[in-house]
């Protein structure tokens, strides 16, 4: 169930952060934010195949960074 919550968190997420980052044009925090998103989808797939629990949560975090990084540009 954990992994579940986490799955559609980090889908949830994701989404947000494709949405902002087409509001902005490319400057530092679009390519900051690609960068994390880019790095925590493998990790998300990782995480779910070779281990569980808290460790699922860091691809939701670096998804969470890059949002925030994008909000404070918007």
């Amino acid at each position: 169930m954990f992994e579940f919550i986490v799955i559609v968190l980090f889908i949830w997420l994701s989404v947000k952060a494709i949405g902002l980052a087409l509001k902005l044009t490319w400057c530092a925090a679009k390519i900051l934010a690609s960068l994390l998103f880019v790095i925590a989808l493998p990790m998300l797939i990782g995480c779910i195949l070779f281990a569980s629990g808290v460790i699922l949560l860091l691809p939701v975090l670096l998804i969470a960074a890059a949002v925030g990084i994008l909000k404070s540009c918007v």
